[in-house]
């Protein structure tokens, strides 16, 4: 009987797990085997050809741009999400009157997918698009560019298109953080003459660092896995200055070419692990210390 109640717990998992197997783990495993052959579509057998996949992402230019681009955006978006939903979860805690209706309104563009924002945003962000038009109405026709053609700010317009769509979400994460700190510590502080300032830094910061954790996990894991936002604005272009590694894995399957985009997925899963992982424990010692 004691033994089949230390079990017990593990039976109610099994049906999980056994989903979980069947529709991650196993395909995981053997799209990893796959980024090792020359699966194709006009091949009906395959050969293991080692790490020449590999080595064509790094030796090819277009594969190479993909992940610089994928770089960019998770470093962007990362930085974006969190220090402007850090911002407004801290000006919406204090004692506002409308604060309720202004966190229904930053919160809202994340309840809308992210393909609905984008396919409104693309032709807002045209040259002759909204956009601009504003610009140049306010008097500012200086700062008018072609958003989405212009290859050297096309994956920046992208991510702030990102930011704008779910930095209310991270705000509410941080909120919910927020929330939770006792209102007794900046009494204390505030007693002992901290500055706001001081509090926010000594204070707020450590006690938030839960929140932080989940919202840093959240975005860079997001950021890396970029697609749906590109391929709707841009395809991938001008030419290819926005592909990112989520478009190149379509266009390889696309072409028939599917031991290179599983070799690419393959790729952005041991990156999105080496980054995510340590970051992960870091940030738990760290919750931990404070």
């Amino acid at each position: 009987m004691k033994r089949a109640k230390n079990l017990y717990s593990y039976y109610m998992i099994f049906p999980a797990l056994i989903i979980y197997s069947v529709f991650f783990v196993i395909p995981a495993i053997t799209g990893f085997y796959y980024s090792f052959t020359d699966w194709r579509l006009d091949r009906l057998e395959l050969s293991f050809i080692g790490w020449d996949n590999f080595r064509k992402i790094f030796s090819d230019k277009t594969l190479i741009l993909a992940l610089q681009n994928t770089a960019i955006f998770a470093i962007v978006t990362v930085v974006g999400k969190n220090v402007i939903g850090l911002l407004l979860a801290v000006g919406l805690n204090m004692r506002l009157r409308t604060k309720n209706l202004l966190r229904a309104i930053f919160y809202s563009p994340s309840i809308l997918s992210i393909l609905v924002i984008s396919i409104l945003f693309t032709p807002m962000l045209r040259t002759e698009g909204t956009i601009n038009n504003l610009l140049e109405a306010i008097g500012l026709s200086s700062l008018s560019q072609a958003w989405l053609t212009n290859p050297t700010i096309v994956i920046w317009t992208i991510a702030i298109v990102s930011i704008w769509q779910s930095a209310g979400f991270q705000m509410a994460i941080y909120l919910a953080g927020l929330q939770s700190i006792s209102q007794e510590y900046y009494e204390a502080a505030k007693i002992d003459g901290a500055s706001s300032w001081r509090s926010f830094f000594k204070i707020t910061l450590p006690l938030l660092l839960p929140a932080i954790n989940i919202n840093l996990m959240l975005t860079l894991i997001g950021g890396l896995k970029v697609f749906s936002e590109v391929y709707v604005m841009t395809g991938g272009g001008p030419g290819n200055a926005s592909q990112v590694v989520g478009t190149i894995i379509l266009r390889s399957f696309g072409e028939g070419n599917w031991g290179l985009g599983t070799a690419v997925n393959t790729l952005l899963f041991v990156v999105v692990t080496i980054i995510a992982i340590p970051l992960l424990i870091f940030m738990r010692r760290k919750e931990v210390t404070e």
